[in-house]
C-alpha cells in the first residue's frame, strides 16, 4: 500500500476510534469500512478490526471503571451468556443481504431515538435476570454475526429500556466488547491460518491514541446529552454502512 494511503488509513482509525471510544465502543465497525474503502483483502479485515477493538476496548474499559461508572450489577447479567453467544454467531451464516438491511434498519431507528430531544430523566432500574441473561446471549450471537463486540447493540437498548444512563452505559459496553472481541479474535485464529498483517501496528498505534483520547472525553469531560448525541451520530454511520454496503 502506498505511503500516502497508509497514512489516510492510520488517520481514519484515529478518528473512529476517538469517536467510538468516547461513548464506550470500540469501533469495529468503523474500521471495517475504512479498511475495505482501503483495498485492504477481506481475510485480513476482520482479524485486524478485532486487534483494534481489543486495544481500544481495554482502553474504553480502564478509563470509565477509573472515573466510577462502571456497574458490576448492571454488567455480569449481559455478560454471562455474551461470550458463548458470540463464539456461536461466528459459526453461523444467514444471508448475507437480508441481515445487514435488518441490523442496518434497526441500528438507524435507534440513532433517531437518540439524535432527538432526550426525555425528562428518570430513576433507572437494572432490568430483571430472567431479562438480561437472554437478551445478554442474543446480543453476543449478534456479536459474532457481525464481527463487532456488540457494543453497538448493547448501549442503546440500556438506554432507551431506562437500565442506565449514559456513562454507565458506556462502562458496561466497553467491556462487554472487550471480552466479546477477544473471543471472536480467539475463534478467528483457532478456525483459520489468517494472520493480522504488519500493518497493524501503526493502526494499533493510531487506535490507542484516538481511543485513549476519546475514552477520557466520554468519561470526564462530556456530559449526559453529548453522550447520547454522539452515540446517535456512530450508530447512524453504523447503521448507514450497513445499508449501502
Amino acid at each position: 500500500m502506498p505511503t500516502d494511503h497508509v497514512a489516510l488509513l492510520t488517520a481514519a482509525v484515529a478518528i473512529v476510534a476517538f469517536l467510538y471510544a468516547s461513548v464506550g465502543h470500540a469501533g469495529a465497525s468503523g474500521y471495517i469500512a475504512v479498511m475495505t474503502l482501503a483495498g485492504l483483502a477481506a481475510t485480513v479485515v476482520r482479524p485486524t478490526a478485532l486487534v483494534l477493538n481489543l486495544a481500544v476496548a481495554s482502553l474504553a474499559t480502564w478509563q470509565f471503571v477509573r472515573a466510577g461508572h462502571f456497574s458490576w450489577r448492571l454488567f455480569w447479567p449481559f455478560a454471562v451468556l455474551a461470550v458463548p453467544g458470540a463464539y456461536l454467531g461466528g459459526q453461523i451464516h444467514l444471508p448475507t443481504e437480508i441481515f445487514r438491511w435488518l441490523v442496518g434498519v434497526v441500528l438507524l431507528l435507534s440513532a433517531v431515538r437518540l439524535l432527538l430531544p432526550a426525555p425528562p430523566m428518570v430513576a433507572t432500574q437494572p432490568p430483571h435476570l430472567a431479562v438480561a441473561l437472554p437478551v445478554g446471549g442474543l446480543l453476543g450471537v449478534l456479536a459474532g454475526l457481525t464481527g463487532t463486540g456488540g457494543g453497538i447493540f448493547l448501549t442503546p437498548l440500556l438506554l432507551l429500556m431506562g437500565w442506565a444512563e449514559a456513562k454507565p452505559a458506556a462502562a458496561v459496553s466497553a467491556l462487554f466488547i472487550l471480552l466479546n472481541s477477544a473471543a471472536g479474535l480467539a475463534g478467528t485464529f483457532a478456525s483459520t491460518a489468517n494472520l493480522v498483517p504488519g500493518l497493524v501496528l501503526p493502526l494499533v498505534a493510531a487506535a490507542v491514541a484516538g481511543g485513549g483520547l476519546g475514552s477520557w472525553c466520554g468519561s470526564r469531560r462530556f456530559p449526559h446529552q453529548v453522550i447520547r448525541r454522539m452515540l446517535g451520530v456512530v450508530l447512524l454511520i453504523a447503521g448507514t454502512k450497513l445499508l449501502m454496503t
